[in-house]
């Protein structure tokens, strides 16, 4: 009988592996120290010591490895997310949005280089992959707060100021994606959840950018308070 058991890597695929981790950090270094445009195979190629030729093998163009960033910074963002938001029960809507925003911002300070990457200027040239919708990790990204105020709806329902939203207001990739994974959330809970990631990411790219630093000596009280505001904001009680 074959022995089943997955044989390990071999000495070649390690070595490949370990390269291609090599290439994204050093990728990620140079976009945080010269922003996204600064991502340049030709530059990761003369900083490990090798070949333009080599490092075309590991990622035939720039874009390639740009969408394989993007991916893995979405992925690495959602897990921590997910993680911070799995202890705390479905229906404690308040906190699951406090604990939310904190760890969104707790991610983001230790990952400084890649949410520039992915929510500051976008890469000169870059194209992303054809197909329209966005990739499965930014997808999973970016509909995280969308289910926490379908979680709370309709007790998080505002006044809208007299705006009433329709479908149309949003791009179709949104609308798809929200009417199949939580079809009882009208359009107004999808201008919340854009309305508080707004207020959330602010804050938080003020600080990874450096422009807090001269107004406030620990930013975290300000952010948390802000946190604190959008949940009395939209109707929920704010955890003590």
């Amino acid at each position: 009988m074959r022995d089943q058991r997955q044989q390990p890597p071999t000495r070649r695929a390690r070595l490949r592996a370990e390269t291609t981790r090599e290439i994204k950090a050093i990728a990620l270094d140079h976009a945080a120290a010269g922003g996204p445009d600064a991502i340049s195979l030709r530059a990761i190629a003369r900083d490990m010591g090798m070949t333009a030729g080599a490092i075309y093998s590991y990622f035939p163009t720039r874009d390639d490895l740009v969408t394989t960033l993007i991916n893995e910074v979405y992925e690495a963002l959602t897990e921590a997310v997910s993680a911070a938001l799995a202890p705390v029960p479905p229906e404690d809507a308040a906190r699951r949005i406090l604990v939310w925003g904190e760890a969104f911002r707790a991610w983001a300070l230790a990952n400084p280089a890649g949410f520039k990457l992915i929510y500051g200027d976008a890469v000169s040239g870059y194209r992303a992959p054809e197909g329209g919708a966005a990739p499965e990790p930014e997808h999973r990204a970016c509909t995280i707060v969308t289910g926490l105020v379908a979680a709370a709806w309709p007790e998080a329902a505002p006044t809208q100021s007299g705006r009433t939203y329709e479908w149309s207001d949003f791009g179709a990739a949104l609308v798809a994606a929200v009417r199949r994974e939580y079809p009882e959330l009208p359009p107004a809970g999808v201008a919340l959840a854009l309305r508080m990631w707004g207020r959330t990411h602010g804050l938080v790219s003020l600080e990874v950018y450096g422009h807090l630093g001269a107004m406030v000596h620990d930013p975290a009280p300000v952010y948390r308070a802000e946190l604190l505001d959008m949940i009395r904001s939209i109707g929920l009680t704010p955890p003590e």
